[in-house]
């Protein structure tokens, strides 16, 4: 009556379950994930560790560094 598998589609729908649910789970982690995921794990830094940041890139003076540092602190 069902010929050759006996229950329908046989080995052929258990593929297909198979990639439908890795289909899903790869969905669900796609959405689950951070887009602004940092590697370190540290994503948020301290108001001086900014502020030494952009004294180490040059957008602060010394003056400028050491006033926003007294308030901070």
């Amino acid at each position: 009556m069902y010929g050759y598998g006996g229950m329908g589609m046989g080995f052929g729908m258990i593929w297909f379950w198979m990639i439908g649910i890795a289909f899903l789970v790869l969905i669900i982690w796609l959405i689950t994930r951070s887009p602004n995921q940092n590697t370190t794990g540290n994503q948020f830094k301290s108001a001086i560790d900014i502020l030494k940041e952009r004294y180490a890139r040059g957008e602060i003076d010394k003056d400028e560094f050491e006033e926003k540092r007294s308030r901070i602190e």
